[in-house]
Parts: structure tokens; sequence; C-alpha cells
């Protein structure tokens, strides 16, 4: 049966030409837009340079491949995905209990953070005590004390025991500036005498925290890989043997689409690059993380979103470990209910929503698979351009790397102001009245390499800088004409500023008594009145006249309007109230 059978087959013109007359009565397009420019005009350019176009169809010239993953003999997870939950408590007997309680209910794996940032060295025994490390994997994340911390596992460790060493002096040199030499005596070993344990983390999300895009995340990784692989298989370790000490990890974001397809391009790129090494199995294991960059300390509670849709695409992308950050983690240490969520966000899309049941569910979409082969190109691109700069490690100590990745958060930086990349709950919707839960503080991350940005910082700084001062900011919403009128623009105004943590008041122009006001009503009523009420606001006592939409009106200082920067706005107006870092 065809179910499209009783229906004329859909032709692209036609579609275009429908598309065309929406677009005229937008004022996007004209009688005189050729058709095949109107596809143009709702395509937009990924942080990447990749095109996003409004429609895919089967004759884009990428048709599906074979996703280089399939459940294996052998295989740590052959259905669904490791649920990896993260521990950085530095008191031991709490994350101990923490690790207990995380695996006796869905956690399959442990990722630990040792160190100055975690539990101390000495403690990683008592910690992992009772964990059965054969059966749950153990990821160590120790930074500089790398060394001593896989000592001191490899110490408790079993023949059988399963897990990661966490080792990746590259990643540590673009988090901190140091670079330390490649553990290579250390993945002898472990190749030798422990089957289960990989030495290597390839950690991508050092670039993602530093605002890179998903291209710049892969090629910066597939660079990574690239050189340890040099540098075992030189100390006499085979292909096949220094190919296996490695496992990546990529941060999975709240973009649906372009995470599934990273992930996809990942497994892609890593292909190519293991083939041509001669790697009997190029299979790449890859461990996503939701961003860190994402989250936001503002109305938290919406992180479960994010990290929703983060850990959706990762499952769709291929993952075989995923780690979902808690709701709280910009706020401190989570606590046992953050941790639950977390691990039920998984659940509930292995087990209940079965997510995991098909292998590459996106493969065949055209979209999908048109934007893995250009994030793919991409990535590739920025790969070779590090090789030529002489490896990743050259290519951090010239400026190459963080130059790149600061001319992409930038853009990022300025789609968050104008808010075409909204924020719910901080530069959207947000609530200036919300008691944000309290938690323990955590331990500061290491820095002196990379920045480490969050997409909501400077509406968080701007919110900071509000709620210190003793009286909150405040501006006036001065409408004109009847509330049908003037409701739409005077919410938009109202939301604007109080991202800022502006409080807003709204009233006539008679009811202003000083400070800044903000018109707000229709394009016809400020014809006939947005000066004579400017002009009454000055005369009240108005340090500034806003106008909520466009237009030249005497007496009107600035104006706010969708797509305007609503961080210098916000800026330019604490200033004009007296409020100052």
């Amino acid at each position: 049966m065809e179910l499209a059978a009783a229906f004329p087959p859909a032709e692209r013109e036609r579609w275009r030409e429908l598309l065309k007359g929406v677009l005229r009565k937008s004022g996007a397009a004209t009688e005189e837009t050729p058709l095949d420019a109107v596809e143009g005009l709702l395509t937009r350019q990924s942080y990447d340079g990749v095109p996003i176009r409004p429609l895919y169809t089967a004759d884009d010239p990428v048709t599906a491949r074979p996703f280089p993953t399939a459940p294996r003999e052998g295989d740590e997870t052959p259905f669904g995905w490791d649920v990896r939950q993260r521990h950085d408590d530095p008191d031991p007997a709490v994350t101990r209990a923490a690790i207990l309680d995380d695996l006796e209910n869905g956690a399959t794996s442990v990722w630990l953070t040792v160190g100055t940032a975690g539990i101390p060295v000495t403690a990683l025994g008592e910690v992992l005590k009772d964990v059965y490390t054969e059966l749950a994997p153990v990821v160590i994340d120790a930074g500089p004390q790398t060394r001593q911390a896989a000592e001191a596992f490899l110490k408790i460790a079993k023949p059988d025991t399963r897990g990661n060493l966490g080792a990746d002096p590259l990643g540590l040199a673009a988090r901190t500036g140091f670079l330390v030499p490649v553990p290579v005596d250390l993945a002898q070993r472990v190749a030798a005498e422990y089957p289960g344990i990989r030495t290597f983390t390839v950690d991508g999300t050092v670039y993602h925290d530093a605002g890179g895009s998903d291209a710049q995340e892969l090629g910066a990784v597939l660079a990574a890989a690239v050189a340890y692989l040099r540098e075992l298989t030189e100390a006499g370790l085979s292909v096949d043997e220094a190919a296996a000490q490695l496992e990546f990890r990529y941060a999975a974001h709240a973009g649906q689409f372009a995470t599934i397809a990273k992930l996809r391009a990942a497994r892609r790129l890593w292909t190519r690059v293991a083939t041509l090494s001669g790697v009997t199995d190029p299979t790449a294991r890859i461990h996503a993380v939701t961003s860190n960059a994402m989250m936001t300390r503002r109305d938290p509670w919406v992180n479960m979103l994010r990290t929703t849709l983060a850990c959706f695409a990762a499952g769709v992308g291929g993952a075989d470990a995923v780690t979902v950050q808690p709701f709280d983690v910009r706020l401190g240490l989570p606590d046992a209910f953050s941790r639950r969520i977390a691990r039920n966000d998984q659940m509930l899309l292995l087990e209940e929503s079965s997510l995991a049941r098909v292998v590459d569910p996106a493969g065949g979409s055209w979209y999908v698979e048109t934007l893995t082969e250009e994030i793919a190109q991409a990535a590739w691109a920025f790969f070779t351009s590090i090789e030529k700069a002489g490896g990743l490690a050259a290519a951090l100590e010239s400026g190459l790397i963080e130059g790149a990745l600061a001319e992409t958060w930038e853009r990022r930086r300025r789609d968050v102001a104008r808010r075409k990349a909204p924020l719910t709950g901080l530069s959207e919707f947000p609530n200036l009245t919300e008691e944000l839960p309290q938690r323990p503080a955590a331990p500061e991350p290491l820095g002196g390499g990379l920045p480490r940005h969050t997409h909501g910082q400077d509406f968080e700084a701007l919110r900071d800088l509000s709620d210190a001062q003793d009286v909150r900011p405040r501006v006036f919403l001065a409408t004109l004409g009847p509330v049908a009128v003037h409701t739409a623009r005077a919410t938009f105004a109202a939301n604007l500023f109080q991202a800022g943590g502006i409080a807003t008041e709204t009233g006539t122009v008679e009811e202003f008594t000083g400070g800044v006001a903000v018109l707000c009503s229709s394009d016809k009523l400020y014809a006939e009145q947005a000066e004579d009420a400017a002009r009454e606001l000055r005369a009240r006592g108005a340090r500034k006249v806003w106008l909520a939409g466009k237009g030249s009106y005497a007496g009107v200082d600035a104006h706010v309007f969708a797509g305007c920067n609503a961080i210098d706005v916000l800026e330019e107006t604490l200033r004009d109230l007296g409020v100052t870092a």
C-alpha cells in the first residue's frame, strides 16, 4: 500500500512557489525574487560555515552510508549505552556513598575526578572499595596527577577490571597551558596486563568550553588522537594495540541535529584515520557529556530540558557512554536529587523510549546524512590545518587553536546578546523573584590554558550586578493607547530588561516619576503621540527615553527591538541608572 497514492507527486518547484507566497506576505521576498533564490532566504549558516537549508530531499548529493558500529560479541554495552555518572566531591565518604547509590539505581559506570579538583589520590582505594570494577568500569580524571592516580588505581585493579586511566596530555595542555610527556610506559603496561582498561581519554570538551564549534572540537580531538597514535607506535606498540588505548569524549549540546551529526561524523573521521593507519578494528569508542557551556545558574531547572535534548541526541548519534550533568552543576556540588534526575533522564530514554534498540536511528535521513558529511568535511579541514602547523601541541603553543576558537566564540556571543540564540529562563522569560537552590561550593576547575565560557555568562554577570544593589534598578514602561495596542511591545520590553535583572513598572506617561522610560505602543500611535509623550517624559525627569520598536521621533534617544543587542541595551541602562560594577 502506498500511503501517498491519493495525492499528486510533490515537486520542489511547486514548494518554492508556495514558500515564496508566504515570504512575500512577511516582506522577506518580492514578486521579483527568483524561485531558485527563495530557499536561500531561509538558509542559515552554522558556526562551521555549514549551510542549514529549509529542505532536504533524495535529490541531495549525499546518500546514506553504513554506520561504522553495531553490537558485537564482547561489547561492553551490546544494547544501549553505558550510563556514566560523574563524581567530583572531594569528601571520600560522600563520594563513596554517592557512587554506590548511583550504581544501585541505574548507573553502569563511574567517572571519578581525582586530585586537586576532586578526591585525594590516596583516597582512591577507599572510595572504590565496594565497586566491582569488572562489572562497573571506572574512568579516572586526574589532570596533572594522572600518573599518580593511575598507579593508585592499578594497585587495586584486577586482571578483568574495566575502565580508563584518563591520560590526555594534550587536553591538559589546552586546559592548563602546561604540556607533560605522553605516558607511553603506562600504556605499554596497560596493554600487556589489563585488557579491559584504556589509558587515554581524548577529551574534546575543553575546546567546546572554550567556545569552539562542533567541527573545531572534532578536528582538535582527531589531531590529539593522531599524535598519541604516533607516539605509541613509535614506542613499540602495534597500531592495533595503540588504537585500543584510546577513548574519545565529546560535548553533547541541545542543538539536537548538530549533536547527532557531530557524533556520527566523529566515527567517520576516526574510521578514516584508523583505516589508513592499518588498524584492524577502526571503531571509535565515544563518551558523550552534556555540555557545560549551555548550562545556566539562573532558573537551573531549565537545564533539565537542555540535558534531555543533549542526551537524546547523544543516544541517537551513537555514543557508547553518556554522562548527563545534573541540573544544578553550575551552582556547586550536585545533591542526591539532581544526580537521580540525571540518571533517570537516561533510564527513561533507554528503558521506556527504547532509544537504543535501533543502531543509527537517524541513518538515511537526508538532512542528517548531509549535515554529518558537511561537519566531517569542516572538521577534516580544521584537523589538516593543525597538522600543517606542526600538530596539536605546536598549534596550542602558537595560539592557532585559541584564535580560531575565540573567533567562533565571539560570533556565538553576539547571537546570544541579540537573543538569536535564546536561553530560556535567562535571556528569555527571566524570573527576578526566583530562589536558587543552595549547594556546597565545588572545587575550582583547572585553568591557565584556553578560556572556559558559558553561553549565558554576559546575562548572568548583569543579573549578578543588579542583584547586588541595595534597591533593584528599575525602568518605567510608558504605554500609549489601549491595552490591546501596547501589550505586545510592553511584554517584549519587560522581558528584555528583566534579562539584565532590571525590574519594570508599567503605567501611563502621567504616572512616570523619573529615571529611564520606555515608550510602548503601535507604530500608528507612535506616529501620532511619540514625540509629545517623549517631551512629557523629559519634563517629568526622564534621563533617557527608549522606544520599543523602530522609527525616528524627536525626543527618543534609542530603540529596543527584536534582534537588537540586548547586552548593550542593558549595560547602557544600568549606567544611566547609576549602577556600575
